[in-house]
């Protein structure tokens, strides 16, 4: 549950852009799609499958390369965090309309859960449990390209390649801007920004930047020039796309919603007593130690 409440978390630092959405084609509830990265070993892919709980005949399968990789993120992201081998790989499963994106991860430590749902939702893709793994630790940027591609299977519909840009270009910035600010603080940044240009739309980039500075100090945390800089190119990019952004805005109050009532179940709330209690026992021995 707990594991379920960080996905859904992260998942709101991309659950509040959306572009027009694709088409589900004949695609049903519960139609699993396997992506692999296309340089795993024999043994590998047998473990990956394994990890995912699928059979190799019963699914479709998407291979991904490492020239894909660099395709869309080697403007991005340096050659050494994408490396040459196509690795890491996923499984979607397709939700119930109106369940949203849920994203699990194992063995990736460059893409957070909040990156790959990120892409997902700016390629115009909703309702979809995502998860993502490697037979170990990689980057997990083959997973990300393949995420994309295997939609675009799915729903019979090419995602323009602008589309695809910026969503890599997002998630690249914002896993960026939370290494120097903080993880919570850049998802909450971004969803600001989105929140007012869906309130009251910015004319001109100098409003922008205007609009991104103030924000940013109402949040405490202080922005470099080139991070500034990066922002609004970025969303300057944005609003040059066929964005709806009153449903941007419902994006964000609904997923906001979803969170607290995770927060608050009865369940989430044990779990926290339970830690709680686990470290003050470990605080009262402690104690103990030092008084005796």
């Amino acid at each position: 549950m707990i594991k379920r409440a960080k996905s859904i978390f992260l998942s709101l630092l991309i659950l509040t852009l959306l572009l027009p959405s694709v088409a589900l084609a004949d695609a049903i509830e519960g139609e699993v799609i396997v992506t692999l990265g296309e340089d795993l070993t024999s043994e590998q892919k047998q473990t990956v499958l394994d990890d995912m709980g699928v059979k190799e005949s019963e699914v479709e399968i998407i291979y991904v390369s490492n020239q894909e990789e660099h395709q869309y993120l080697g403007e991005y992201v340096n050659a050494q965090t994408i490396g040459t081998r196509a690795i890491s790989s996923s499984k979607i499963t397709l939700a119930g309309s109106g369940d949203g994106i849920v994203v699990d991860t194992n063995n990736i430590y460059w893409v957070s859960e909040g990156m790959y749902a990120n892409a997902l939702i700016t390629a115009g893709v909703e309702d979809a449990e995502v998860y993502v793994t490697a037979p170990f630790s990689v980057s997990g940027t083959g997973a990300l390209t393949g995420l994309i591609k295997a939609y675009e299977e799915v729903t019979e519909q090419e995602i323009p390649e602008e589309q695809k840009q910026i969503a890599n270009e997002e998630i690249v910035k914002t896993s960026e801007l939370g290494e120097s600010i903080g993880v919570d603080e850049a998802t909450e940044l971004m969803n600001q920004i989105k929140e007012e240009i869906a309130n009251n739309p910015v004319e001109s980039e100098d409003d922008l930047r205007e609009l991104i500075r103030r924000l940013a100090e109402q949040l405490g945390v202080t922005l470099t020039d080139q991070e500034l800089d990066g922002l609004v190119s970025l969303f300057m990019r944005m609003q040059n796309l066929d964005i709806n952004w009153e449903n941007v805005k419902d994006q964000i109050s609904k997923v906001r919603e979803n969170l607290d009532d995770i927060l608050s179940s009865e369940e989430t709330r044990n779990f926290i007593d339970r830690v709680l209690g686990f470290f003050s026992s470990i605080i009262d021995s402690i104690r103990g130690w030092f008084s005796s």
